[in-house]
């Protein structure tokens, strides 16, 4: 990602040397596809931006797609603590209300996952849930995700964590920062995050994450063209079920994730090349 460096705070100015992303498919990347193989993805170019600042600076990337609260607190948390970093990230929740859990006791569980984390000595980052009014369907779930992100503010000021909050981010509700599944980023969607969260780190950056997305990209185009009808949106919406939302429908019904069987991505601390 390209960043000025210009009036940035030395590593004992924002004092992080060391860096560790929790949670499910946001933070793993998906579909910030890295040439070659792979995602990117917002931690790893927070991470890049960070690396370049500091060189004895390391990363790891814990987080795994289809991982639900209690997944990340119970297996993510406690190997976490071990390596001892000085930021952790963490996001997750957004799997479990699109299964319906009980947003409360959701709230409950994040919290006592973070308490660990502040009690180890990590400073954490809370991510909220973006705002999905742009699309059909999903958007049914707007009042959880505003409640759940309700309890996550309050998590936050009581253990003195800093936030990231998607829901204000309007430029999310761009249909084109999403990709076609709607549940994941585009390249661009990712890109803005980590504006934001770097905003948030107290790193200052020339580029805005506020500013209204462009269509030169190809794929950005593809989608401003194809919301360009009602007719073409219903089709959209069709093809959308098909593809994506009967595929989800099935695994839930067995039992089964997206993630089951997958390693994380950086699983140890290790420098950013």
């Amino acid at each position: 990602m390209e960043v000025s460096r210009r009036n940035q705070p030395s590593p004992a100015q924002h004092g992080i040397r060391s860096f560790v992303a929790l949670g499910d498919s946001f933070t793993e990347g998906l579909n910030d596809h890295r040439p070659g193989g792979g995602f990117i993805g917002w931690a790893d170019r927070v991470a890049e931006v960070l690396a370049a600042q500091t060189p004895d600076f390391r990363y790891a990337n814990l987080a795994i797609r289809g991982k639900l609260v209690h997944d990340v607190i119970e297996e993510q948390i406690g190997p976490a603590i071990a390596m001892a970093p000085d930021l952790v990230s963490i996001a997750v929740g957004g799997n479990d209300i699109l299964r319906r859990a009980n947003v409360d006791r959701l709230a409950e569980h994040f919290d006592e996952g973070v308490a660990r984390l502040r009690d180890a000595g990590c400073r954490v980052l809370i991510f909220t849930g973006f705002d999905p009014q742009a699309f059909p369907v999903i958007r049914l779930l707007r009042g959880r995700i505003a409640t759940y992100n309700m309890h996550l503010r309050a998590i936050a000021d009581d253990r003195g964590c800093a936030v990231v909050d998607l829901w204000s981010m309007r430029v999310l509700c761009d249909p084109r920062a999403w990709s076609a599944d709607r549940l994941h980023l585009t390249a661009e969607g990712h890109r803005r995050i980590a504006l934001r969260t770097l905003a948030v780190l107290g790193v200052p950056i020339e580029d805005d994450w506020r500013s209204p997305l462009q269509t030169t990209d190809p794929e950005l185009a593809a989608q401003a063209v194809s919301g360009a009808s009602w007719l073409t949106a219903r089709r959209e919406d069709a093809r959308w079920a098909r593809q994506y939302a009967m595929p989800w429908v099935r695994r839930r019904l067995s039992g089964t994730s997206s993630g089951d069987g997958l390693p994380p991505k950086r699983p140890e601390l290790l420098p950013v090349p």
